[in-house]
């Protein structure tokens, strides 16, 4: 009995192999911190809207909405409509839906017993001298007959060297990478539409206060044509304010340019045509700045970063792919089966049943596995390699955003004294241009400084949104 059970307990050993190097996820991210020297806890604050301290948070994991730090329903329902309607995600949705399918196409056929079933009919009639038996019949003849056929074959390859599970394997990665892929396709989406909508409105402060300032601008230009007809003023002095005023005028034309493209842009983001036009979006001094920032460790953010894990995702099927490519180097052994009649000839009539089993065994392929095998492999060190990039871009994000959100607080308190200064100087101004001490031309000039500086505030207000919302985006927050 042990002789006889010896060979089904070596098959049975070998089909619980499996070829190739067995995968391991990456070894995590050593380093504490995400900048060199002394990474940033926290940032200054400034006087005016959005000038708000933020503090940076350690926490073990992140939550999801992150949009809705900002405080802005208006920007809230712009980014649920996009996750809803975007089909950059339905395209993202069905390539998951996809490798699905091809996973279960190909456990269909690796893992159970492929089934045929033949049918045939066939109208036939008999010449009996074909059989040697014509004189025998005295040369009769016999009339048409149908004949039936019905056959039912089996056969099932016996994965020996695992390459069926390895390519199943490699497969299962396939749906994690689509599926990785659907969540950083989710998080780019909403990073984008977050950044679009402070664009934009940032884009519309521009355009109103450089209207503004233009029509300033255009004040000073009329009372200083005034003075030159009066002889108050060189006409090099008033050549040099038609020249600001007419460089003033030329960069509202741009700044309605990139205010369109902005509104196109959300609405392609919303799954709607350009014509069709955005719902109501968010002003400038709508959105409240985060104060409280998340900030996980660098060993957490491969966990978090799904570009990073449909990285790490492709690199198992590269590894799987080295155990398929070396699987096929050893014998295949495949079990066959067939029941019914083969053929219509009379002798085979009486075969209604076979059984049976094959090996194969490459001898000479001209070194095509081998290579095929070798190409495999560099194949997982490109995998490697593209994975390691993936990291350091990732950590290269987040001590990017990082180092912005601390300067854009030290820009902003910076423009924020300049404001300050110049509101002081238009008050000054104004008091003593309303007691007779300077001219309506200095009035203006005053103004138009603060008009500036108000100008040049709300650009690194929006700017210090924009870089918050980009390391939300760098840290793989959830959707």
């Amino acid at each position: 009995m042990q002789v006889r059970l010896a060979p089904l307990a070596c098959l049975a050993m070998l089909c619980g192999c499996t070829a190739g190097p067995d995968f391991h996820e990456p070894a995590p991210i050593a380093d504490a911190s995400y900048t060199p020297g002394s990474q940033p806890l926290g940032t200054v604050a400034a006087q005016g809207a959005g000038g708000e301290a933020q503090r940076l948070v350690p926490v073990a994991s992140l939550g999801g909405s992150w949009w809705r730090a900002f405080g802005c329903a208006e920007l809230d329902e712009l980014v649920r409509e996009a996750l809803a309607s975007s089909p950059s995600l339905t395209e993202a949705s069905m390539r998951l839906a996809q490798a699905r399918q091809d996973y279960a196409a190909q456990a269909g056929a690796s893992e159970w017993p492929q089934v045929s079933g033949t049918a045939n009919v066939t109208r036939e009639k008999v010449n009996p001298a074909a059989f040697g038996i014509g004189n025998l019949l005295g040369n009769r003849t016999f009339p048409p007959f149908t004949l039936y056929e019905a056959q039912v074959s089996v056969s099932y390859t016996l994965d020996l060297a695992g390459a069926n599970r390895r390519t199943l394997e490699g497969l299962a990665a396939q749906i994690d990478y689509e599926r990785y892929q659907l969540e950083a396709a989710r998080l780019t989406l909403a990073g984008n539409v977050v950044t679009a909508a402070i664009r934009r409105a940032s884009l519309a402060a521009q355009l109103a206060l450089s209207e503004r300032l233009l029509g300033a601008q255009e004040q000073q230009l009329a009372i200083s044509e005034q003075r030159l007809r009066a002889g108050g003023i060189a006409e090099a002095e008033l050549l040099s304010e038609r020249t600001q005023v007419e460089q003033t005028r030329a960069l509202l034309p741009p700044l309605r340019i990139q205010l369109a493209q902005a509104d196109h842009q959300l609405s392609v983001y919303l799954g709607h045509t350009p014509a069709q036009g955005t719902p109501p979006l968010p002003q400038l001094d709508a959105l409240r700045l985060p104060t409280e920032l998340p900030l996980t460790m660098p060993a957490r953010l491969a966990w978090q970063r799904p570009d990073v894990r449909a990285s790490q995702a492709l690199l198992h099927q590269a590894s799987a792919n080295v155990g398929v490519a070396t699987a096929n180097l050893y014998p295949q052994i495949t079990l066959s089966g067939g029941f019914g009649p083969d053929g219509t000839a009379l002798s085979n009539l009486v075969d209604v049943w076979s059984i049976g089993a094959g090996l194969t065994q490459p001898l000479f392929r001209g070194g095509q596995l081998r290579a095929r095998k070798r190409s495999a492999e560099d194949a997982y060190e490109a995998a490697a390699a593209s994975y390691r990039q993936t990291v350091l871009q990732a950590l290269e994000q987040v001590a990017d955003a990082l180092r912005a959100i601390e300067q854009d607080a030290i820009e902003l308190q910076a423009r924020d004294r300049a404001q300050e200064e110049a509101q002081a100087s238009a008050r000054v101004a104004s008091d003593r241009y309303a007691a007779g001490g300077v001219s309506e031309l200095a009035l203006i000039d005053a103004q138009r400084q603060q008009l500036q500086t108000t100008l040049d505030r709300t650009q690194v207000q929006a700017q210090r949104l924009s870089d918050t919302a980009a390391l939300y985006q760098a840290l793989g927050a959830a959707p």
